[in-house]
C-alpha cells in the first residue's frame, strides 16, 4: 500500500495525518499503525491521527496512540488536525469536528490553534496528587526540581500502579514556577514514554492546580519540553469547568509518501 501522509507537531508532540475521507485507510491495522509511529523503521511519530467526514460537523477526528491502538482524546494532535483541516481546505479559520469524547470547537490564526476542550466536572483530590478525566484520564502530581525528576521510572510506576492498574493514566508532574506559569513533564500511556508535550495532560494541570488552590488565576500557563501552552477556562461551581481551551502553534513538519 502507497500511503500519502503528513507531518505535524504541537509544543513537541508528534503526530502523522492521513486524509482518509475516502474511507481507504485500514484503520484496524494495529501492526501497521504501530510500524508508521516507530522512529526507527517508520515515519516516527506520538500517534497517527485520521481526518474523516462527519454528517453534522466540519470532519471527524480518529486518533491511535503509537502502540497502534485507538486512543481517547489528544489535546495537541486535535489542534494539529485542526491545522491539517485547514492546509486541505476543509475550514478557513474556525472549525467543529467529531472526536471519541464529543464535539469541539477551535479557531486558527496563523499557526496558533485555540481548541475548546471538553467540560470537566469531576475532580478528585487526595493526599499528593489529583485525579481527573480532560478527555482522557490525567494523574496530576507536584514535585520539586522538575528538571532532573525521573519521569519514566516514577511515570510507569503510577501509570500501572493501583488504583489505575492495567487501564493505566497518563501521569502529570508539575512544578510551580510564578503565580500562573507551571512547569509540566509528562508520561503518556500508549506511548509509554515521557512525551515533550500533552494537551489534555497541562490542562488537566492547569485544573488541578487552580482546585488545589496553587493558582488564583484561570488563564495559566504550562511551560513543556516542547514549547509553551495556555490554558484557559471558568468555573461554573465548585470543581465544575467550562469554557475550556487549549492554546497554542500547531506546526506542518513535512509531507511524504510511504510504501507499506
Amino acid at each position: 500500500m502507497r500511503l500519502n501522509f503528513y507531518k505535524y507537531q504541537g509544543a513537541g508532540n508528534d503526530f502523522i495525518m492521513v486524509d482518509n475521507r475516502e474511507d481507504t485507510f485500514p484503520k484496524h491495522d494495529i501492526t501497521l499503525i504501530n510500524k508508521l509511529c516507530d522512529r526507527k523503521f517508520g515515519v516516527g511519530a506520538d500517534g497517527l491521527i485520521l481526518l474523516e467526514n462527519d454528517e453534522e460537523h466540519d470532519f471527524k477526528m480518529v486518533y491511535y496512540n503509537a502502540d497502534g491502538n485507538e486512543s481517547t482524546m489528544c489535546g495537541n494532535g486535535g489542534r494539529c488536525l485542526v491545522a491539517f483541516a485547514k492546509q486541505l481546505g476543509v475550514i478557513k479559520d474556525e472549525a467543529t469536528f467529531n472526536a471519541i469524547d464529543g464535539k469541539h470547537y477551535a479557531e486558527i490564526d496563523g499557526d496558533v490553534v485555540s481548541l475548546q476542550m471538553i467540560d470537566v466536572d469531576t475532580l478528585e483530590i487526595f493526599d499528593v496528587y489529583s485525579f481527573l478525566n480532560t478527555g482522557s484520564p490525567h494523574h496530576v502530581q507536584e514535585v520539586e526540581d522538575i528538571k532532573n525528576y525521573d519521569v519514566f521510572s516514577n511515570g510507569k510506576a503510577i501509570r500501572y500502579g493501583t488504583p489505575y492498574n492495567e487501564a493505566g493514566s497518563n501521569v502529570n508532574f508539575v512544578e510551580k514556577m510564578s503565580a500562573d506559569t507551571f512547569a509540566v513533564r509528562t508520561y503518556e500511556r500508549g506511548v509509554e514514554d515521557e512525551t515533550l508535550s500533552c494537551g489534555t495532560g497541562v490542562t488537566a494541570v492547569a485544573l488541578a492546580m487552580y482546585a488545589n488552590g496553587k493558582t488564583e488565576s484561570t488563564q495559566i500557563t504550562l511551560e513543556t519540553l516542547g514549547g509553551t501552552l495556555q490554558v484557559s477556562f471558568t468555573e461554573e461551581s465548585d470543581k465544575l469547568f467550562k469554557n475550556i481551551f487549549l492554546k497554542g502553534k500547531a506546526t506542518f513538519v513535512f509531507e511524504g509518501t510511504i510504501i507499506c
